[in-house]
This record gives structure tokens, C-alpha cells and sequence, in this order.
């Protein structure tokens, strides 16, 4: 294949993964977008395939035979609650796969066209070099958030003194490593450099708490993207370094949005210094509490909601374990079917993850127009009659704009405690992923739901069809 036919390949290819973005910017057009990207991935491997220079089409093939098979697995079975994690661990891999490449590279020079052992050239050893730091930072980064997600690590943040001035002098010694590597060619300096950088991902990501893994998860994701723009600097191809920018520029602007959401300090999500501080716990964390809160039944939340006039409903994470999305659409409709105005409430980071919630009411057919996001809806629930909160936790939680020593005060929330009535589906009182108890259990206009949220919609259902 010419270089000039390749080129424009390449570019075609470019050109579907930012209508893929553009896309996935909307509900409407997601699968629209999911199209452009599986097109511009078959060109984008297509065209690299013939280029003149590549070899062993067995051993790629196998690769090929083999990735497809796991990715296609995971795909088939992973259940959307294990979404947030996945996404981690995939990032991980982007980040394992940039270290990898720049080995070869590094090892192999000739092959890429950039000088040889010993001799490589300036520029492209710095591009490797900084390929290299920021995607062994991102894996073990996302290893990290991948065990916090599943539950193999806890949530909390892991706080110790001094970890700013470790995390800082091992920021110094990546610097010092990269210009010995440039000036010297010596492979030492780069297995010193991953190993450091290695360190830095577990440091960097270790002190963040359960509460702040949806912007850990989105910036890893830039991570990955700039480790392998990077890369594709290194390695001269044009394609990747268009593919990585995008990710590394689209990761960053929703971390961004994300920090905005929760009131968080853009620079400190970047240097991994925004988990809690100290070495005291979060104040208000989840306990032992005897305070009294009011308890309802199915049969009391329907005879409330069918007698309003207007009805909010705020999905979370426990809507998404109990799979009660296909179950709150029947109710809804019941309750549309009398009269009732009924709308959803989406915060951005709810169920752990952005987009999380509105792919689980989309996956129920629930009408894009109901639903709506934190900064339109939260103006209404003043004058909003029930708000059916099913599973969210710190993202309905007073706490956040009243506790100054809550470990989340600042974070905008969905201000549900403001409505008449509040109906609060959970199993028990147990704290929220941030670990801090929810002030709004504790309301005298909250009526607490006990049980699975799928079987508590169901319960609602059967006594509104009895009404």
C-alpha cells in the first residue's frame, strides 16, 4: 500500500472517530456514534495491516482471534454495575500497551525509523520517555480504581504523612530520570523510569476516596489517551497520535465537568491530591446512629404518589444492582396513566459513573425528554409533591451543602429534601460509597422504603393497580 493511500485511509479513519465522539455526545445518537467507531477501527487496523513493514500476519492474527474472543466474552456477560470498573481495567491495559510499545521501541529502533540502540533520536527518545511515565501511571492507576470499584480495596482514602512530598519528589525524579535516559541512551534509566512511575500510579490514586472514583476513572482515561499520543509521536504514526489527542482532550473536558460537579479542584484531580486529607476519618462517617427516622411500605408510597400532582424520581447505584430500571417504568407508567407528572433526575456522577443511570432508563425506554439533568430539575423541587429516590445516596445528601467538616461539602447535589415528600427506597442505613451517613434519612418529610429496590417497585406496582 503507497504511503499516500495509507495517509488517506488514516485520515478517513480520524475522521469516523471524531463523528464517533460526536456521537456518543447525545442518547439519541449513540448508536450512531458506536457505528462511526467500529468503522474507523476496522480502517485504522485495516490499513496498518498493509502497511509494507508489517510481518508475522499469523501471531497478529492470533492476537487478534484471542482479544476479540475476551472482549466479546466480557461484553456478553458483564452486568451494567460492573460498567465503572470495566472501564478501569481497560484503561489499564491502554496504559500497559504504551509501556509495552515503547520497550520494543526503544529496544528495536531501526524497525521505527528513528536511529539505533544507542543512538536514538532526541526527540524521539523524549516522546518515548514521556509515553512511557504516563502509561505506567495510568496502569497501575487504574488498577487501583478497578479494586476500589469491585470491592477488593476499600473506598476509603489511604492517607498518610507526607504522601504530597513523596508524590512531589517522585514527580522531580521522573524529570531527572527522563533527561538521564535522553543524555545518556543507558536502558537503566528507563526501567528505573517505570518502575518510579509504576510507584507513582499506586500513590497517586491510593488516597482518593470511594466518592471521587467517577473523576478518577474519567481522568485516567485522559491518561491513557495522551500515553498513547505519545507513543504515536514515537512511532510516527499519525493515526494514533490523532486518536490518543482525542481521548486525552475528551477525558480531560468531562473530568472538568465532572470536578465542577462536585466542587473539585481541577489541578488536584491531575495530581492525584483531592482524597480526603489527614488522618482523622470523614466527619459524619457511616455508623452505629439512633436517631429515628419514619418507615414506610409499598402500599404507602403508592397511595402518595398516585395523589400527587408532580413526581420526581432520582435513580442511583442500588437501582442498577437490584436491575429495577425495567420495573420503575411499569410504575411510572401506571402512575402517567392517572395523571401524575412524572419526571426523572440525573446527577452527573450518579451510579459511579456519567452516563450510568441515563443507559439504564434508555435500556427501559424510559423517553429522553423525562429526563433531565441536575441543573434543570433542581430548581423545581420546591414545588415537586413526592421525589421517589431509589438507591442514590451522596448525591441526595444534605450534608453537602450544610457540613462544612463533610468530607463532601461543596459537592452540588440534587436538592430532593426541598420537595413535600420525599420516599427513600434503600436497604438499610448504612452509609453511602463516600462513607458518610445521609442527613436527608433523618428529615421530617422523608419516608424511608427498607428493601431491595426491585422488589420494593414491584410492591408499589401491585398496590397501584389495587388503587
Amino acid at each position: 500500500m503507497s504511503s499516500d493511500l495509507s495517509a488517506l485511509l488514516y485520515l478517513a479513519a480520524s475522521v469516523c472517530f471524531i463523528m464517533a465522539l460526536r456521537g456518543l455526545s447525545h442518547p439519541t445518537t449513540s448508536r450512531q456514534g458506536n457505528v462511526f467507531g467500529i468503522v474507523g477501527m476496522v480502517l485504522a487496523i485495516g490499513t496498518t495491516l498493509m502497511a509494507p513493514g508489517v510481518m508475522s500476519f499469523g501471531t497478529i492474527l492470533l492476537g487478534l482471534l484471542v482479544g476479540g474472543a475476551i472482549g466479546t466474552i466480557i461484553a456478553l456477560r458483564i452486568q451494567m454495575t460492573a460498567l465503572p470498573q470495566l472501564v478501569a481495567a481497560f484503561h489499564s491495559l491502554v496504559g500497559l500497551a504504551a509501556v509495552c510499545v515503547a520497550l520494543a521501541t526503544f529496544y528495536k529502533p531501526e524497525a521505527y525509523g528513528i536511529g539505533r540502540v544507542g543512538d536514538i533520536q532526541i526527540s524521539s527518545l523524549i516522546e518515548l520517555a514521556i509515553g512511557t511515565a504516563v502509561g505506567a501511571i495510568t496502569f497501575t492507576g487504574s488498577v487501583v480504581a478497578f479494586a476500589k470499584l469491585q470491592g477488593l480495596v476499600s473506598g476509603a482514602p489511604l492517607v498518610f504523612k507526607m504522601q504530597h512530598m513523596l508524590n512531589a519528589a517522585l514527580g522531580a525524579l521522573v524529570v531527572v530520570l527522563i533527561v538521564l535516559l535522553c543524555a545518556t541512551q543507558e536502558p537503566v534509566y528507563l526501567w528505573i523510569l517505570i518502575v518510579v512511575t509504576l510507584l507513582l500510579g499506586l500513590l497517586l490514586i491510593l488516597p482518593i476516596g470511594g466518592a471521587d472514583m467517577p473523576v478518577v476513572v474519567s481522568m485516567l482515561n485522559s491518561y491513557s489517551g495522551w500515553a498513547a499520543c505519545g507513543i504515536g509521536f514515537t512511532l510516527q504514526n499519525n493515526l494514533l497520535i490523532i486518536t490518543g489527542a482525542l481521548v486525552g482532550s475528551s477525558g480531560a473536558i468531562l473530568s472538568y465537568i465532572m470536578c465542577k460537579a462536585m466542587n473539585r479542584s481541577f489541578i488536584s484531580v491531575i495530581l492525584g491530591g483531592f482524597g480526603a486529607e489527614g488522618d482523622d476519618g470523614p466527619a459524619g462517617s457511616g455508623g452505629d446512629d439512633d436517631r429515628v427516622v419514619k418507615s414506610g411500605s409499598g402500599d404507602d408510597a403508592a397511595f402518595l404518589m398516585k395523589n400527587a400532582g408532580s413526581v420526581v424520581i432520582v435513580p442511583g447505584y442500588g437501582m442498577a444492582v437490584a436491575q429495577a430500571q425495567h420495573t420503575l417504568r411499569e410504575m411510572v407508567d401506571l402512575l402517567k396513566a392517572d395523571g401524575v407528572n412524572v419526571r426523572y433526575a440525573i446527577h452527573p456522577v450518579a451510579g459511579r459513573m456519567p452516563g450510568h443511570m441515563n443507559v439504564l432508563l434508555a435500556e427501559a425506554s424510559v423517553p429522553y425528554d423525562e429526563v433531565l439533568e441536575m441543573d434543570e430539575i433542581n430548581r423545581d423541587f420546591k414545588s415537586t409533591d413526592v421525589v421517589f429516590v431509589i438507591g442514590a445516596n451522596d448525591i441526595t445528601n444534605p450534608a453537602a451543602k450544610t457540613d462544612p467538616k463533610s468530607p463532601i461539602y461543596g459537592m452540588p447535589i440534587l436538592e430532593v429534601d426541598q420537595a413535600q415528600t420525599v420516599l427513600f427506597v434503600k436497604r438499610g442505613m448504612s452509609a453511602g460509597y463516600a462513607g458518610v451517613q445521609n442527613e436527608l434519612f433523618f428529615r421530617d418529610n422523608t419516608m424511608m422504603l427498607f428493601g431491595d429496590a426491585k422488589q420494593m417497585c414491584e410492591k408499589i406496582v401491585k398496590s397501584l393497580e389495587q388503587l
